[in-house]
């Protein structure tokens, strides 16, 4: 979602693709209490962007995805690219685990609410432990999946940080596989703090499920280090 706003001005394709899929959504949010179709629109807007800025990607693993089954996406987190590749690559109904302040901002606020995005308290624990075993109800009960990234923000250098246990967490909470996502090459496409794009070839590789039936919330440490583990083995691969 920062992208949106830190880059709406770089380019005249961008900003016409922004606003009109931004009027769309905004109208369809209005008769779409799922966030089914604003969320197709979104797609929409990720794969325009990444046409008009020369970037391709590469999706391995794909097949390990039943459109029939929720999931947690857990991913390292590199750029706001990120956001465009997955929205674009992920081929399941899926919301977004989103910083509760985004929230707040007029419109964007009400159609992330609208959307069914799950904001989250910063520096408040108890606050999102509450809102995260909400969360796990919501992924139940309407049959979606969550994508969240860990690390809790991007990587300055590029290295693979350490992870938060929401992610766990929620997996555990709402019986639902975590899967751990890789993205490569989304830091040479718009590295932090630029706004200046590159073209490009990005990969996302998809890993295998990681079934949490059994788990309780004591597990989620384990959990967590497993997902961080497969996330560090699919980036080192090619």
């Amino acid at each position: 979602m920062a992208l949106l706003w830190s880059l709406l001005f770089i380019d005249p394709l961008i900003v016409l693709s922004t606003i009109l899929h931004w009027g769309v959504s905004m109208i369809v949010a209005l008769f779409d209490p799922s966030g089914h179709r604003p969320l197709t629109v979104a797609r929409s807007w990720a794969r325009s962007l990444l046409l008009f800025t020369g970037v391709r990607v590469t999706v391995e693993g794909a097949e390990k995805i039943r459109a029939d089954t929720s999931y947690i996406f857990a991913s390292n987190h590199l750029s706001y690219m990120d956001t465009p590749v997955v929205l674009s690559s992920i081929p399941v109904q899926f919301r977004f685990l989103a910083k509760s302040g985004l929230f707040k901002i007029p419109f964007l606020g009400w159609y992330l609410t609208k959307g069914g995005h799950v904001p989250v308290p910063l520096g408040d624990p108890r606050a999102a432990v509450k809102i995260l075993a909400h969360a796990a109800e919501i992924i139940r009960e309407h049959r979606i999946s969550l994508l969240i990234f860990p690390e809790g923000g991007r990587a300055h250098d590029g290295v693979l940080q350490e992870f938060r246990d929401g992610a766990a967490y929620l997996a555990i909470k709402a019986q639902v596989p975590l899967v751990p996502l890789a993205l490569v090459g989304t830091r040479e496409i718009l590295p932090m703090g630029s706004k200046t794009f590159r073209r490009g070839r990005v990969t996302l590789r998809i890993g295998d499920p990681i079934p949490t039936d059994g788990l309780l919330s004591r597990d989620r440490r384990a959990l967590t280090q497993t997902s961080r583990d497969r996330i560090a083995s699919l980036l080192a691969e090619g």
